[in-house]
């Protein structure tokens, strides 16, 4: 499997299920795409990152032996909150205003998914978490912006590092607010007639 993202999250997640993956990363230009919802954004972007490397792929001549298979896998995460869509803030002073804005309060963290078999097969699908932010207070906000951290994710959180201690909880998969839902990837590979044990390492 190839993962099209460059989250060492996503990898480590994968990794943490026994599956080894080889790293592409796109360079698909995220804020160059719009679409009318969270859902369809983080799937139209998930979408264009696998294909991309399916592409470039295609166009080095990887060979796959008989009977295997290779599979290139594409992920985006966006966070919904208050009807926005938001994906990594523009600066520090964004991820300020954001999470003085989030604080005590609940978003969706949406993940867009989309597997592509180089045979010609693709599958997609969104996976949705809610979260629920803590009260923090405005030297916590500014001592967690400060980390740099927040510039890089989408909502400007993570629930897997620094953040971890500012998500009172959530509902729904865990994986899907690091970034990659092993349980939404288990029923694609489904789809697709592969079984996950299959990539597990030998």
């Amino acid at each position: 499997m190839v993962l099209a993202s460059a989250s060492p999250a996503r990898r480590a997640l994968l990794n943490s299920a026994g599956i080894d993956v080889e790293v592409v990363v796109s360079g698909v230009d995220e804020s160059a795409v719009q679409e009318p919802t969270a859902e369809e954004l983080c799937l139209t972007l998930a979408r264009l990152k696998a294909t991309e490397v399916a592409r470039r792929l295609g166009a080095e001549g990887i060979v796959v032996s008989p009977g295997g298979r290779l599979l290139v896998l594409g992920c985006d995460s966006v966070l919904e909150f208050d009807g926005q869509v938001l994906g990594k803030p523009t600066d520090a002073d964004d991820a300020v205003r954001r999470w003085q804005s989030m604080r005590g309060r609940t978003g969706v963290l949406h993940t867009g998914h989309y597997l592509i078999d180089l045979a010609g097969v693709t599958v997609g699908a969104v996976g949705s978490t809610k979260v629920e932010f803590a009260e923090l207070t405005d030297e916590e906000i500014a001592a967690y912006v400060g980390t740099g951290e927040p510039l890089h994710v989408a909502g400007a959180f993570t629930i897997d590092g620094l953040g971890g201690p500012f998500v009172e909880r959530i509902e729904g998969d865990h994986g899907n607010v690091v970034g990659l839902s092993l349980p939404l990837l288990r029923h694609l590979l489904d789809d697709l007639g592969v079984r996950l044990t299959d990539l597990w390492k030998s």
